[in-house]
């Protein structure tokens, strides 16, 4: 592929609610632009964006997909982005490496979850938008509601530029009303055409309300308009790319993309009326060492900037960095600063990706995307620049896990591996967490939902060999007391030659949560030898370790070694240890012992219409609200609620406000277990370890 000037560059990510037909558009794109030579179809598991085995295999993206193509003089690099929840971190790289949003919204469905979700990360990184009313030949297609629900939630910017001749399965074309001509598609050949004689009154008033939009963005254009009542081509050509680059006017166009009509329109339309990058003008960074404010431009003649926006780990080839070029060019064989890293990369072979096909290339200009293979330490949301010309660009912001799993490996012997592979995966997927739990040893994935981790562990078992078995994890109780006792802890053992002997007198007591454990030594006169006294307090520590009430940690007492007695002959290191343990055992049964369990800081967002039902939700779960304000549209609910309650919650959110919460949660406290819950608990543990024994 031939190296295109910035200003004949358009990058476009189509996002929008799965099944809307965004790789079927994306195939169409690259077929009428003789960029692949056969139409794949998704239900075929052959088409050039889906080529991951779990897409095939399941006919929906994962994955976020690049796809260049060219047409009238102009690179069109194409993002196909998954429409399912659980892999809106790829939407979230996608969009941070394009300058234009093709939203994809379902002529029958309309507006949907999803397609409210990308509209607003879209609207977080200041992107043009392109609405692109899909499958306009299904039954019941209906462009009219679907721009009026459209025009309702996101207000009158969102206008047409093309409006669809025909419907269902007399969906034949559109019309482009600024240039008032017909591109008409007849068995995948599109001709451009006369407007129909039945609908050019139609085609003339959207035309006059696309300019009406266009002009009260522009007050020299507001001004002409006034006083001539009419604008020339050129006017309306350099208004509606400034209105669109602004936001000003959000065009809408209709396909459908199973029979390539359409398709053609909205090829012009992105060529034509979209920003370039060098219409998007220059990005922000910042000095990694003056800490200041730095511009880029999206040129040549700048420093190189590029931010990689999604890593590809491959056991065979290596690692795969896709990046955005900002500023300077992107050359192969030569040597990058990581600034982000403050590490140097050296760069082989530049790619342009297509699917899984890749073509060498010398360089990548201002404003096009590429991959490199093999970056050492170079990750995603870094960026890559000049040596000694570093700036660093604002990185991928991507959302937090909401759902942990425990994860070990099936076969022994591989718990090293696992670790291992899962890290590999967590290279390529940033809104997949690996972490070892210390309290609890357990391995915990953290991802977006039950089907991005189900396809974890498809990755790991044919990336890696590794087979996992995932469950809950552990709730990370603790065990404390609320009262204070004294006891003895007496070890004695005869049974021929020497005995055993360890007796020590303790005193326990609680203190205040967070205080942790103390050890005090008080022994007076040598009733228990000093060099006994430190077995007796790691007998203590030990039992502590593995909890007393329910198998956990045992935290926040204070232990006092007062009193005890020994044997000249058969007191040993050993006996008092287990003195120790057996004082502490009693001890701690004695005074009051209780479980604790972490408290979480909870703050959902959702629309205002599901904010009781949210509330409702959060007390059922033993939670306490703690306030709401509003966001926008939405309302942002705080509450605490214990951490042993939430693990379904992200599936519960999504369905009590149809897919369009989101929540954030963090550790806050600790706090006693109701005693009806803890019994359960006591109880549980009790039936495991007698099965166990």
């Amino acid at each position: 592929m031939k190296k295109y000037a910035s200003a004949n560059i358009r990058n476009v990510a189509l996002a929008g609610h799965g099944g809307s037909g965004k790789t079927t558009i994306a195939e169409a794109m690259l077929f009428t632009t003789g960029a692949i030579s056969r139409f794949g179809k998704v239900d075929e598991g052959n088409t050039t964006t889906d080529y991951d085995p779990e897409e095939i295999r399941r006919k929906f993206s994962i994955n976020a997909s690049l796809a260049p193509c060219e047409f009238n003089n102009h690179k069109i690099n194409i993002v196909d982005t998954p429409g399912y929840a659980d892999f809106i971190g790829e939407v979230y790289g996608a969009l941070r490496a394009v300058d234009i949003a093709g939203i994809v919204v379902d002529a029958v469905s309309g507006l949907e979850v999803q397609t409210e979700r990308v509209w607003g990360i879209a609207d977080e990184y200041g992107l043009a938008k392109i609405v692109i009313v899909n499958r306009m030949d299904k039954e019941n297609a209906d462009f009219d509601e679907t721009l009026r629900v459209m025009q309702e939630v996101y207000s009158d910017k969102v206008t047409p530029l093309q409006i669809p001749i025909g419907s269902e399965a007399d969906f034949k074309g559109v019309i482009d009303v600024l240039k008032q001509k017909a591109y008409i598609t007849n068995n995948g050949k599109t001709s451009i055409e006369d407007i129909p004689g039945d609908m050019a009154d139609a085609a003339a008033a959207a035309r006059e309300a696309l300019i009406e939009r266009i002009v009260e963005s522009d007050d020299t254009l507001m001004e002409k308009y006034l006083e001539e009542g009419e604008l020339s081509d050129a006017e309306v050509m350099s208004g509606i790319k400034k209105a669109v680059a602004s936001g000003a006017v959000i065009p809408v166009t209709a396909t459908a993309a199973f029979t390539s009509v359409g398709i053609e329109g909205l090829l012009n339309a992105i060529v034509d009326y979209l920003p370039s990058p060098v219409d998007r003008g220059a990005i922000a960074g910042i000095d990694p060492k003056s800490k200041e404010n730095i511009e880029r431009k999206p040129t040549e003649s700048d420093p190189l900037a590029a931010l990689v926006f999604k890593t590809v780990a491959d056991p065979y080839v290596g690692k795969l960095s896709y990046f955005r070029v900002f500023s300077g060019s992107f050359k192969a064989n030569s040597t990058v600063a990581d600034s982000s890293r403050g590490k140097k990369e050296r760069v082989g072979h530049v790619f342009v990706a297509r699917g899984k096909t890749q073509e060498d290339v010398a360089e990548l200009p201002a404003g096009d995307i590429g991959a490199v293979a093999k970056l050492v330490d170079a990750m995603t949301g870094d960026t890559l620049c000049d040596e000694g010309k570093a700036v660093i660009l604002p990185p991928v912001k991507f959302p937090e896990p909401v759902i942990s799993v425990a994860a070990s490996a099936k076969t022994k012997g591989d718990e090293e591996k696992l670790g291992t592979s899962l890290n590999r995966l967590a290279e390529e997927d940033p809104t997949l967490t690996v972490k070892r739990d210390v309290e609890t040893h357990q391995t915990v994935l953290s991802g977006m939902g039950d089907m991005h981790l189900d396809i974890i562990t498809e990755r790991l078992k044919r990336k890696f060999g590794v087979e996992a078995a995932l469950s809950a994890p552990r709730i990370p109780f603790k065990e404390t007391i609320k009262g204070n006792a004294s006891v003895q802890g007496r070890h004695k053992k005869q049974s021929g030659g020497r005995g055993q002997f360890g007796d020590v007198w303790i005193k326990v007591e609680p203190r205040l949560r967070g205080e942790g454990f103390v050890f005090e030594d008080k022994i007076v006169g040598g009733v228990v030898p000093q060099q006994y006294r430190p077995a007796a307090e790691k007998g203590i520590r030990e039992v502590m370790d593995q909890g007393i009430l329910a198998g956990y940690p045992v935290v926040d007492i204070k232990v006092t070694l007062y009193d005890g007695s020994y044997h000249a002959v058969d007191s040993s290191e050993m006996a008092f240890k287990i003195a120790g343990s057996l004082a502490i055992k009693k001890g701690f049964m004695e005074a009051k012992p209780i479980l604790l369990e972490p408290i979480m800081k909870v703050e959902v967002v959702v629309p205002d219409q599901y904010m009781g039902d949210v509330i409702g939700d959060l007390s059922s779960r033993r939670g306490k609200p703690l306030g709401s304000e509003p966001r926008g549209r939405n309302t942002t609910i705080s509450a605490l609620a214990p951490l042993a309650e939430m693990s379904t919650y992200a599936s519960t959110l999504r369905s009590i406000s149809s897919g369009r919460g989101a929540y954030h949660m963090e550790f806050d406290h600790y706090e006693e277990v109701p005693a009806d819950t803890a019994k359960k608990i006591i109880e549980q543990y009790e039936k495991e370890r007698a099965a166990g024994s």
